[in-house]
């Protein structure tokens, strides 16, 4: 049997010791006690609440330096593939419905010599491409949270968008400088209130989709969808005014050129954030 005066000999440590802080503790922080030899366990609770404050921001950080979006954070997975086919959906139909609108507007462009119509088709031919790039983002199952292939997607997306506004800007820029006057007809009235109602609505739904997927490519979809409305109803008001005072046949020309440098802005802007985000998750393709 063992010894009693054996086990009283090695004493139960004391329980203060494993906590880092004092005991007498003000707003999360340890009181100060004015000894050197204690600087140790004041500065440790310190470097706690730090990272509680800042916990979210290391996240994000560290979530994209393995290559992943901040949606993996936010998303279950089959909420994620959830969300993915809906994405794939609305891309669908936005391929569909916005190349019927394109066709029809660049009719309306050639009968009628409308700038704003012209830049409209143009738009509507870019949402076609953007919805096509989206599919291929969303394509893989497995890829749904990976940050390279957004980055990729949205690169692709900012040079298409350079090269439209580049076309929609030579057009503008060619009706003004001739004074092409555009003409007004039913036709044209029934192409703006279809496009606009068709694409304000393609654009809430890529916009909320891009917001919970953390997806700039949906979110870029959706402001090229947003610009193709703002279009489609210029082209009413630029008609209607022509039609009441001709001597404002500058209005299309003028809004076509102004939507030519949004959308160049937009697209430069979209190349310089992810260029350097494509070089930097390049090594991260495992979802590939």
């Amino acid at each position: 049997m063992t010894d009693p005066a054996t086990q009283e000999s090695y004493p139960v440590p004391d329980p203060t010791i494993v906590d880092p802080c004092p005991v007498t503790v003000r707003n999360g922080q340890c009181a100060p006690d004015g000894f050197t030899n204690h600087h140790q366990q004041a500065k440790t609770p310190n470097q706690c609440e730090t990272f509680t404050t800042g916990q979210e921001m290391k996240i994000t950080d560290s979530v994209e330096g393995e290559g992943l979006l901040e949606s993996s954070m936010r998303l279950k997975p089959h909420e994620a593939q959830n969300y993915r086919k809906k994405a794939l959906w609305v891309s669908w139909i936005s391929i569909v419905v916005t190349l019927i609108l394109a066709v029809a507007a660049f009719t309306v462009s050639f009968m009628r010599h409308s700038a704003s119509a012209f830049g409209f088709a143009f738009d509507a031919t870019l949402d076609v491409l953007s919805s096509v790039i989206v599919l291929w983002r969303y394509s893989n199952a497995a890829a749904v949270h990976s940050a390279h292939r957004e980055y990729i997607a949205c690169v692709v997306l900012g040079i298409v968008f350079v090269l439209s506004s580049l076309c929609i800007l030579g057009k503008a820029i060619h009706d003004l400088a001739t004074k092409m006057p555009p003409e007004v007809d039913d036709f044209l009235f029934s192409v703006s209130i279809v496009s606009g109602l068709t694409c304000a609505v393609l654009a809430v739904a890529k916009f909320m989709l891009g917001r919970v997927l953390t997806s700039r490519a949906l979110i870029t979809d959706g402001f090229n969808s947003l610009v193709g409305a703002v279009m489609g109803f210029s082209i009413l008001i630029s008609a209607e005014v022509f039609k009441h005072h001709t001597d404002v046949w500058f209005l299309d020309g003028t809004i076509g050129v102004l939507i030519g440098l949004i959308i160049l802005a937009y697209g430069v802007k979209l190349l310089k954030d992810m260029v350097p985000r494509v070089r930097q998750t390049r090594n991260y393709e495992r979802f590939e």
